[in-house]
């Protein structure tokens, strides 16, 4: 990990700044992948399957049986510890309901909302993530989506990973398709005769299945959110347990080559502390070389004070961030860019990644700044109901009159003179 001691705020941007990632050379290949599936269908899907993944399928949808048969492949240990994470994801999502109320804005003119599920989502699942098929089906059925679809792609035997058809059945995915990559993608778009198009799409995926989704949202399909590379900060002062610290870290760079670790403190003591837990533990990591590459362009960053730490925190808009001081909760009010935030020393990243409740489908690349993570609302619309009465018509008729005028939309103006 590179150390940075006391930067001046001119240095700032080009310390937050992320790996780049051109997607712009794979929009050619998306493109035809989009307009073969266009044309010829599940023919191209296979073809498709064959060529990326390296599966042969007669069918790509998961037969019941097939989900009868990797329940009884997923151990007892494993399925009690999904469903407490589908049970907490459960309970926090559901609590993000919201009761419209009718308002009357003016006498005899009532406004209200009301939430409604989109009718037919698309879930792209990674091979083995497992956890996100609960962060995505959870709050989707909990929204009325009246249709989860699911795809994934298979192994080279044509199977699914066991725990991802566990968690889909248990929560409520109403089909499962063995189907990865930008041709996944492609099928719940453009819809086939197999796959029935879905009006949004949420997942993570590589930089394959990111360029289709970019190419998806031109296509009047919605997505989740522009995604990239997972991050995470984590802010340390001396109270904090420098072996927790280094397992933070890792635990974000062994994602991947492309992921994102950085330490801010303002207690440089702490440093070399942390550097020897992370050269320590690290040696026992399974995939010690993807973390490796990853801290290559880590960062560990020496401020001056607390108030240089929240201005560069709210700078860098980290994807996860964890915040292991004494004073956390003041720290954390001052907080307004990032994706989900970790409070205390016993609070680690891995709790929200898969089961404290909240959401791990997280807005990276600095999009905190201006997107959420996912949520409730991002399984639903939102609709607006208007009811006026006579009285009411009269008491803003006029000026609605006006504004029409105003703007020289005479039929809009006369819409509202006739009825009073």
């Amino acid at each position: 990990m590179k150390i940075i001691k006391h930067p001046s705020r001119k240095e700032w941007e080009q310390i937050i700044a992320r790996p780049e990632v051109d997607n712009s050379h794979l929009f050619e290949l998306v493109k035809s992948v989009f307009e073969d599936i266009r044309f010829n269908d599940d023919k191209a899907v296979a073809a498709y399957a064959e060529k990326f993944d390296k599966s042969v399928l007669k069918q790509f949808a998961v037969a019941p049986d097939e989900i009868d048969e990797a329940e009884q492949l997923v151990s007892e240990e494993l399925k009690a510890a999904i469903q407490l994470a589908a049970s907490n994801i459960d309970k926090f999502h559901r609590s993000q309901q919201t009761v419209s109320q009718k308002i009357e804005t003016t006498p005899g003119v009532v406004c209200w909302q009301k939430a409604v599920g989109i009718e037919k989502v698309g879930l792209y699942i990674p091979s083995g993530l497992f956890s996100t098929v609960l962060m995505l089906a959870v709050p989707a059925r909990i929204a009325g989506c009246r249709e989860i679809i699911l795809c994934t792609p298979p192994s080279g035997d044509g199977k699914v990973h066991p725990a991802i058809l566990y968690a889909a059945r248990l929560s409520g995915v109403n089909r499962i398709f063995k189907i990865g990559g930008i041709q996944a993608i492609a099928a719940m778009t453009l819809g086939t005769e197999t796959v029935p198009c879905v009006y949004k799409i949420f997942g993570p995926g590589n930089q394959y299945v990111t360029a289709a989704k970019q190419f998806a949202a031109l296509r009047n399909v919605a997505i989740d959110m522009p995604a990239g590379p997972s991050e995470v900060q984590v802010i340390a002062d001396d109270t904090a347990n420098p072996a927790f610290v280094a397992a933070d870290l890792l635990s974000q760079a062994e994602h991947g080559v492309d992921s994102q670790a950085m330490l801010v403190t303002a207690h440089e003591e702490i440093v070399d502390k942390v550097i020897a837990e992370i050269e320590r533990q690290l040696k026992d990591l399974p995939r010690r070389r993807l973390a490796e590459q990853s801290l290559q362009h880590s960062r560990i960053v020496v401020l001056k004070d607390q108030d240089e730490i929240i201005d560069f925190t709210n700078a860098y808009s980290p994807e996860h961030l964890i915040i292991e001081t004494k004073d956390y909760d003041a720290l954390a009010e001052q907080i307004t860019n990032a994706g989900s935030v970790f409070l205390g020393h016993f609070t680690p990243e891995s709790a929200g990644d898969y089961a404290s409740g909240t959401n791990h489908t997280l807005p990276t690349n600095g999009y905190a700044r201006m997107y959420s993570g996912v949520n409730l609302d991002s399984f639903v619309k939102k609709i607006s109901f208007q009811e006026i009465s006579q009285t009411g018509i009269r008491n803003i008729g006029q000026a609605i009159k006006t504004m029409a005028q105003a703007e020289e939309l005479q039929a809009h103006s006369n819409a509202v003179g006739l009825r009073i």
